[in-house]
């Protein structure tokens, strides 16, 4: 996948940037892509994900739908033109062991994975896009980092 080239930092510092780069990011994603977001709260990693979703709802005109944090569901599943999006958040989980009835890496050829706070995932899958979400210029300036 081409999203960027590898340890590029693409500004994000307006909704509109970030938009901008979901919208790119949207039309090249595939079954079985997996994304870590990584990045303090409030940085945009939800939002992110919210204008990615959005965008492939309405390329496939379907209406879009609200796209809130998963934070107290842990996963919250998105199904576009036969294609399911899962966005999960383990900001709350506390040990890996939480992470064994997830089984986050398992049957999901068919879906595409955004993963916030992937900091606890102790075995990672061999292809997965990393998103770091940064701010800079003291709050004032945010950027993306992609490495894959």
């Amino acid at each position: 996948m081409h999203i960027a080239t590898k340890g590029s930092k693409i500004n994000i510092s307006s909704e509109k940037k970030l938009q901008e780069f979901a919208n790119s990011l949207s039309s090249e994603l595939k079954q079985g892509d997996i994304f870590f977001l990584f990045g303090e709260m409030g940085v945009g990693k939800t939002t992110f994900v919210k204008f990615l979703i959005n965008n492939m709802q309405i390329k496939f005109k379907q209406k879009p739908t609200e796209v809130t944090s998963p934070t107290f569901n842990i996963m919250n599943e998105y199904n576009i033109e036969g294609l399911s999006i899962k966005h999960y958040d383990l900001y709350r989980l506390k040990s890996t062991d939480e992470l064994q009835d997830l089984n986050l890496f398992g049957n999901n050829d068919k879906s595409i994975l955004f993963i916030e706070w992937p900091q606890i995932i102790k075995k990672k899958p061999k292809f997965v896009t990393k998103l770091y979400f940064e701010y800079e210029n003291e709050y004032q300036n945010r950027f993306i980092k992609v490495f894959t």
